[in-house]
């Protein structure tokens, strides 16, 4: 390091003014154009890189700034789906619970409806038996009028005679007559 601040400082070692040195030592050499070339750079890259750099951050800030806007978005659209699922679940509850009322209603009346529908039959069943008890009565009765008329009519050809239907004869006369006798007085 002494070597370079002497080859800076000592006057003895630059070449007079008026001419031109060549200097050979590849250390030396290698370090001041090195030196050079970077104030070159500084200088004249200073503006370029600082262009490239404002170029570069301000991408960085636009990328962060519409990541920012769609995490919100997203954000606000997922509080959107939130609460259009609460409705969509409480929508669902209420027509679960209206499909079970309906369902119990249904399953009543159609209960009640059977019911009905039994006692309809029973009435309707006991009402065939009473019709068909007073039509079996009746055929008994129309059967036991028959065969009593039957057996009368028997018993009258047996016993009645040509006398007995004289004085039949006669005692109705008689009792017609003292009707008719009755009615005009």
């Amino acid at each position: 390091m002494k070597n370079v601040i002497d080859f800076v400082i000592i006057p003895g070692y630059w070449p007079p003014a008026g001419g031109f040195g060549l200097n050979v030592n590849l250390l030396e050499t290698n370090i001041i154009n090195s030196g050079v070339v970077l104030g070159l750079l500084v200088y004249s890259g200073k503006g370029v890189l600082s262009n490239l750099l404002n170029n570069r951050k301000q991408t960085i800030l636009s990328t962060i700034r519409d990541a920012e806007e769609r995490y919100e978005e997203a954000t606000d659209k997922l509080k959107q789906a939130r609460t259009r699922l609460q409705q969509a679940k409480i929508k669902a509850d209420e027509i679960r619970i209206n499909g079970l009322s309906r369902m119990e209603g249904e399953k009543q009346d159609l209960v009640d409806s059977a019911d009905g529908n039994s006692k309809r039959l029973e009435d309707s069943k006991n009402a065939t038996i009473r019709f068909e008890e007073q039509r079996a009565i009746e055929q008994v009765r129309q059967q036991v009028s028959r065969l009593a008329l039957e057996r009368a009519l028997e018993v009258l050809n047996i016993r009645l005679n040509s006398e007995l239907q004289s004085r039949m004869i006669d005692y109705h006369i008689d009792l017609l007559v003292g009707a008719a006798e009755n009615t005009t007085d």
